[in-house]
């Protein structure tokens, strides 16, 4: 064990972050998850359960020390954590834009900027962070999930030429729809307009059915544990659907990708 890959995982409780710390620790590494709290969580075989709320700066720190304390090292960080939002752009508050990028874009930075001291004086190290088909293209009423999935990605981009003369890669795993709790109980938008109300409702019911037939996490999973321990690509999407739509955004004309992404959601 003193010799096995020291894996931290953001957002264990459920979902793709807990199928990853499986996965993980069935390969025989060293794992650690992140839940909010502790005394609330479902043990996972082989996990190391750390509490540790990714929206704040002073929990970040002391989870983070508490692994290192442990373990002497993190080899890999998986940023895995992440809310929702469905709604229309007009009707989405600035405080619920706030609160969802505090998540999905400044979480994931803090535990960045925690991890990688550790790596820089360990000259090693692989980030990978869980992005989504939403990060390279739109989806209606999806507006600031989008939009804090863009970021992630050129931050991701941009991080990696920053660190690699470190010996640490960073990677983005983009999945599509994925049969989570998290994507069945989407919150939404608090004020609602009536002009969105029928369109809305039509989107609705499409995510839900794309959501209800889609893949388990398992698949997103493996595809995490590619990305952490196999060789380094900046970008890697779940075969299936995740990984047709990488390859129709950036092989086809924007009209027929556009044409495509409406008739998904329900709107032609």
């Amino acid at each position: 064990m003193s010799n096995a890959q020291v894996v931290l995982v953001t957002g264990v409780s459920s979902g793709i972050g807990r199928a990853t710390a499986e996965r993980f620790a069935k390969r025989g590494c060293r794992v650690f998850g992140t839940v909010r709290k502790t005394s609330k969580a479902m043990p996972i075989p082989g996990v190391v359960l750390i509490e540790m709320d990714i929206r704040d700066d002073a929990s970040v720190q002391h989870g983070i020390q508490t692994i290192i304390a442990h373990a002497k090292r993190i080899d890999v960080l998986v940023n895995s954590a992440g809310v929702t939002l469905l709604g229309a752009t007009e009707e989405t508050s600035i405080a619920e834009a706030q609160t969802l990028f505090d998540t999905n874009l400044f979480g994931l930075l803090r535990v960045i900027k925690a991890v990688l001291p550790q790596m820089r004086e360990q000259r090693s190290g692989r980030i990978v962070n869980v992005s989504s088909v939403l990060g390279f293209l739109p989806a209606p009423y999806m507006a600031l999930y989008s939009a804090s999935k863009h970021a992630v990605e050129g931050l991701s981009e941009t991080l990696d030429h920053e660190v690699r003369q470190f010996g640490i890669r960073v990677s983005l795993v983009e999945p599509s729809f994925t049969k989570t709790n998290l994507d069945l109980n989407a919150p939404q938008t608090i004020r609602k307009i009536a002009d969105y109300s029928e369109q809305f409702g039509v989107v609705s019911q499409a995510i839900q059915k794309n959501v209800q037939k889609a893949p388990d996490p398992d698949g997103v999973a493996g595809t995490i544990i590619d990305a952490a321990l196999g060789g380094w690509t900046m970008r890697r999407t779940p075969k299936g659907e995740a990984s047709l739509l990488a390859k129709l955004r950036r092989f086809l004309p924007a009209g027929p990708v556009e044409q495509g992404l409406r008739k998904t959601f329900g709107l032609i």
